[in-house]
C-alpha cells in the first residue's frame, strides 16, 4: 500500500485506540464521518497503524485542525509520532514520495508530500505577496506569458525566470529551465504563474505541487472538473503549496507592486482596501471605483469562478483580515456554492494569524475591518450556468438572495453595482475613523453609510437561517456542461449496473439520490433526501456525504444514506441501494460527470429508479479530447438555435423568460450577471462575450441578440481589462454597418482604452447613446425600451 500521506514510522508500542468522548465527534459531521471510518478500520485489521488506518486518522486530524477543534499536539492521542524530516538531494526537500491513487483506472501520479501533522490551511500565509515575492512563469516563452511578463516586470513584479519543458535558455534576459523542480532549486521562487492551455494546466499544477512551490496561480479556464478534483485531493494531503484559481484573474499586491495574473494595471493604485472576488470583470470595476475614491488597493485575491477553486472566499477573507496593509475589504461573490455563507460565518475560522502563530487570548487579536459586498446572479436562470464554470446552483445550495441576507446580517454593507464600491468603502472607513476605540466598528458588524450595525461579526450570535432554493434536477444545456435525456440516463444505468429503471407508477414515495460536488470540501459527494420534488419545501432534508476523489466512496456510508432516505432495513433494499450508488460512482468517474441525479422508490424489496438526469463536464472533451462518445448523446435539435450559434463563436448566451425588451451585450460573466440583475426584469438575455472579446465577437453578439423579436434596445456594458474599449467600439460600429441594426444602442465603455472607445462611438454617426455612469446608462436603456414598446 502507498505511504503517501503517512503520519510517519510505526510506534514501538501499541497505542490505546481513541474512545468516544476523546474528541468532540458530534461537533462536525464531516470530521465525525472520517473518525467513524477510522474506528471501523481498526476493528478490521490487526494493528491500528496499518497504512489505511493511519491515512484516515490523518484526514480526521486535518479536518479538525482546519476548524480549530483540535490542537496539533493532540495527534499524540492516536499514538503516532511526528516524522523526522529527511534531506532529499541538494535542495533540502522533505517528505515521502508515494503513488497517488484514485478510483479511476490509469490515474496514478507520483508526488511529494510533507509532514502529516500539517494541513492545506497552513499554506494561507503564502497568499501574502509583495515586493519580496520571487515569481516564475510556467509556459514562460509562450506569447501570452511573454506579454504578461513584460508588463509585470515594468510595473515592478520580481520575475526571476521561467519554465519551458525541454529547454534551457534565456528569455527576456531571464533564465529558462526545463522543469519546475530545476527552477525551484536554482531560482528559489515564492510563486509560479501558470500560462499554459487548459489541457496542459492540470499537469503544470501538479508539477508545481510536486516541486513544493509555495504559491501556484492558475488563470486558465475550462480545465476539466475531474482533473481539478484530483488536484484538490492532492492539495489537501500536503502543506507546502497554495493554489489560486483556476479560471481566475490571479492575485495582485498594489502596495508591493507584485502582479501574478492578468489584471489591468492602469486601474490599480496603492491603498488600504483588500479585495476578494469570484469575478474578474467585477473586480476590475471595483478597483477602478476604489481608485477614483482616492483610497486605493492593498492586496486583491481573485479566487475565480471555477466549481472548486484552490482558494475560496473565506480563506482569502481570513488573510485580508490579518493583512497589516488592509483597512477595509471589498467582497464580490455570485451564485454557486456556499462560500459567501462561510465568509459570513468566518468567526468559525481558527483564531490564527496567517503567519502561523495563534492568538494568546480568546477572540480576534485585531479589530474586524469594514466590509462592503456585492453578490451577482440574483436573476439567475435555475439550472443554467451563468458564464463561469461554477456559476450555477444545485440542490442544497443557497440562492443569491440568501447570500445577501447572510452577509447583511453579519454587518456587511451591500451594494448592487461595483461602481459603488469606492463611495461605500470610503464612507465605512470614515465612520470607523470617527468612532471611539471603545465602540466596535468591525467589518461584518459596524456602522457604515448611516446604517446601524445589527450585530458584531465575531460574536457568538448565529446568522439567521436561510431557505435553500434550487431544483433537485438541473435542466437545460450549456457549453461547459453536457446533459443527456432521462431515457439515455437510464440506459446508462442499466448498462453499467443492471439497475432497475422505469416510469413512475404513482406507487411509493419518491426519494432523491445524486452524486454532485461539495464545494466546501472541494470533493465529490453523495446527495440524498427522503423526499423528491422540484420545489422542496424543506431543502434541509438534502444531506451531503463528501468523499475523497482518489480514495473513492467508503462503503460504510451506504447504511447511513439508507437511514437518511428512510429506506427499510431489509438486506435486499440495502444491497439494491449499494448497487445503485456503486453504478452512479462508476459513471461519475468513467464519464467525468458533474451531477448525476435520480428519483428512486422502494418497490418489492429493491430500489427502482423512476427518474434520472445526468450532466457531464464538457470541458473534458473541449479541452482534452476525452469523452468523445458522450458528444453523440447530445440532442442539438432540442436546444435553442441562438444559443447553439453563440456557442460556436465562443459566446455564452442564455435567453431569459419574461416580458423584457432590453438585449444585453457584456464582457465577463460576473459583470453580465450583475447587468441583468440591475435591469430588474427588463433584460431579454444573459450574454458574456468572454474576457478576450474582439470586434468580431461583438458583431456576432449583436447578431445573436437581435434574433429575439422582443428586443427593442441593446445595452452594451463593457469594462475593459484584457478587452480594449476601442476594439469594442469598432465591433459595435461593424455591427451597425453589416447587420443593419434598427434598434437604438446604449453603450457604456470603461477601463482599458475607454477614451478611445468613447470617441469612436461619439463620432460614428449611428444612433448610439454613450454614458460613463452605469446607472444613467441602464436608466436610458429602460426608458428607450418603454417608449418603443408603447409605440
Amino acid at each position: 500500500m502507498s505511504t503517501f500521506g503517512s503520519p510517519g514510522p510505526l510506534p514501538s508500542t501499541r497505542p490505546v485506540p481513541p474512545q468516544r468522548g476523546s474528541f468532540p465527534l458530534d461537533h462536525d459531521g464531516e470530521c465525525k464521518d472520517v473518525m467513524m471510518s477510522y474506528l471501523s478500520c481498526i476493528k478490521k485489521v490487526k494493528g491500528m497503524n496499518e497504512d489505511e488506518c493511519r491515512m484516515l486518522a490523518k484526514s480526521y486530524l486535518a479536518c479538525r485542525m482546519d476548524r480549530n477543534l483540535m490542537a496539533r499536539d493532540e495527534f499524540k492521542n492516536l499514538g503516532f509520532k511526528e516524522k523526522t524530516p529527511a534531506k532529499q538531494g541538494n535542495g533540502g526537500d522533505t517528505g515521502v514520495k508515494g503513488e497517488l491513487r484514485c478510483p479511476h483506472p490509469g490515474r496514478y501520479r507520483s508526488l511529494w508530500t510533507t509532514s502529516a501533522l500539517q494541513s492545506y490551511s497552513d499554506t494561507l500565509p503564502n497568499l501574502r505577496i509583495g515586493s519580496h515575492t520571487r515569481v516564475i512563469f510556467q509556459g514562460f516563452t509562450g506569447k501570452q506569458a511573454t506579454a504578461n511578463a513584460k508588463d509585470s516586470i515594468a510595473w515592478g513584479t520580481n520575475i526571476v525566470g521561467g519554465v519551458t519543458p525541454g529547454r534551457t535558455a534565456e528569455h527576456l534576459g531571464l533564465p529558462v529551465l526545463p522543469t519546475v523542480r530545476s527552477a525551484v532549486e536554482q531560482l528559489k521562487p515564492d510563486a509560479t504563474a501558470i500560462y499554459v492551455a487548459a489541457h496542459q494546466a492540470a499537469a503544470a499544477i501538479e508539477e508545481a505541487i510536486e516541486a513544493e512551490v509555495p504559491l501556484i496561480v492558475a488563470v486558465a479556464e475550462h480545465i476539466p472538473l475531474h482533473d481539478m478534483l484530483r488536484i484538490h485531493s492532492v492539495l489537501q494531503s500536503q502543506s507546502k503549496s497554495r493554489l489560486v484559481g483556476p479560471n481566475s484573474p490571479g492575485i495582485i499586491s498594489a502596495v508591493g507592486r507584485c502582479r501574478i495574473g492578468f489584471q489591468p494595471l492602469p486601474c490599480f493604485t496603492p491603498g488600504r482596501v483588500g479585495i476578494v472576488a469570484k469575478s474578474g470583470t467585477l473586480s476590475y470595476e471595483a478597483v477602478a471605483s476604489i481608485t477614483r475614491a482616492g483610497i486605493g488597493q492593498s492586496l486583491c485575491i481573485g479566487v475565480g469562478g471555477d466549481i472548486v477553486p484552490g482558494t475560496d472566499l473565506r480563506e482569502a477573507l481570513s488573510v485580508l483580515e490579518q493583512d497589516p496593509d488592509t483597512d477595509a475589504i471589498a467582497l464580490i461573490g455570485e451564485i454557486g456554492g456556499t462560500g459567501e455563507l462561510a465568509a459570513a460565518d468566518w468567526k468559525d475560522v481558527p483564531d490564527q494569524d496567517p503567519t502561523g502563530s495563534r492568538s494568546t487570548v480568546p477572540g480576534r487579536s485585531r479589530q474586524s475591518k469594514p466590509v462592503v459586498a456585492l453578490i451577482a446572479g440574483v436573476t439567475e436562470t435555475p439550472g443554467r450556468i451563468m458564464g463561469h464554470a461554477g456559476a450555477f446552483t444545485i440542490t442544497g445550495e443557497p440562492s443569491a438572495e440568501a447570500k445577501i441576507a447572510a452577509l447583511e446580517a453579519a454587518g456587511a454593507t451591500i451594494i448592487d453595482h461595483p461602481a459603488k464600491f469606492g463611495g461605500a468603502l470610503k464612507a465605512r472607513l470614515e465612520a470607523r475613523a470617527t468612532t471611539t476605540e471603545s465602540t466596535s466598528t468591525g467589518g461584518f458588524g459596524g456602522q457604515g453609510l448611516g446604517r446601524v450595525q445589527r450585530r458584531q461579526f465575531h460574536t457568538a450570535a448565529r446568522r439567521p437561517g436561510h431557505k435553500k432554493q434550487s431544483p433537485p434536477i438541473m435542466t437545460g444545456h450549456q457549453r461547459r456542461h453536457l446533459y443527456i435525456s432521462e431515457d439515455k440516463s437510464m440506459d446508462l444505468l442499466r448498462e453499467v449496473g443492471r439497475i432497475n429503471c422505469g416510469t413512475y407508477s404513482g406507487s411509493g414515495v419518491r426519494k432523491f439520490l445524486a452524486i454532485g460536488i461539495d464545494r466546501s470540501t472541494r470533493s465529490p459527494c453523495i446527495l440524498a433526501s427522503p423526499a423528491m420534488g422540484q420545489d422542496q419545501s424543506n431543502n434541509n432534508s438534502v444531506k451531503s456525504y463528501p468523499f475523497d476523489y482518489r480514495r473513492g466512496l467508503d462503503e460504510l456510508l451506504i447504511g447511513r444514506i439508507a437511514s437518511h432516505m428512510q429506506m427499510s432495513a431489509r438486506g435486499s433494499v440495502l444491497e439494491s441501494l449499494g448497487r445503485l450508488v456503486e453504478s452512479l460512482v462508476a459513471i461519475f468517474y468513467d464519464k467525468e460527470a458533474f451531477f448525476l441525479s435520480t428519483s428512486v422508490v422502494e418497490r418489492l424489496g429493491e430500489i427502482k429508479v423512476v427518474g434520472a438526469r445526468f450532466g457531464f463536464d464538457d470541458a473534458a472533451y473541449r479541452s482534452c479530447g476525452r469523452q468523445v462518445d458522450l458528444q453523440n448523446l447530445r440532442d442539438i435539435a432540442a436546444e435553442d438555435p441562438a444559443e447553439v450559434e453563440a456557442e460556436k463563436n465562443g459566446i455564452v448566451y442564455i435567453k431569459l423568460g419574461g416580458a423584457g425588451t432590453v438585449g444585453t451585450v457584456v464582457n465577463g460573466a460576473g459583470l453580465a450577471m450583475n447587468t441583468v440583475d440591475a435591469l430588474s426584469g427588463h433584460a431579454t438575455n444573459f450574454l458574456d462575450t468572454g474576457g478576450k472579446a474582439t470586434s468580431e465577437t461583438v458583431k456576432q453578439s449583436f447578431s445573436v441578440v437581435l434574433q429575439d423579436p422582443r428586443v427593442r434596445v441593446i445595452f452594451v456594458n463593457i469594462f475593459g481589462g484584457l478587452t480594449l474599449g476601442d476594439m469594442i467600439a469598432r465591433g459595435i460600429i461593424m455591427a451597425f454597418k453589416e447587420l443593419s441594426v434598427s434598434v437604438p444602442v446604449v453603450v457604456r465603455i470603461r477601463g482599458t482604452n475607454e477614451m478611445e472607445g468613447q470617441k469612436l462611438i461619439a463620432e460614428s454617426g449611428f444612433p448610439l447613446y454613450s454614458f460613463d455612469d452605469f446607472e444613467e446608462a441602464a436608466a436610458k436603456a429602460i426608458e428607450l425600451s418603454k417608449k418603443l414598446k408603447l409605440a
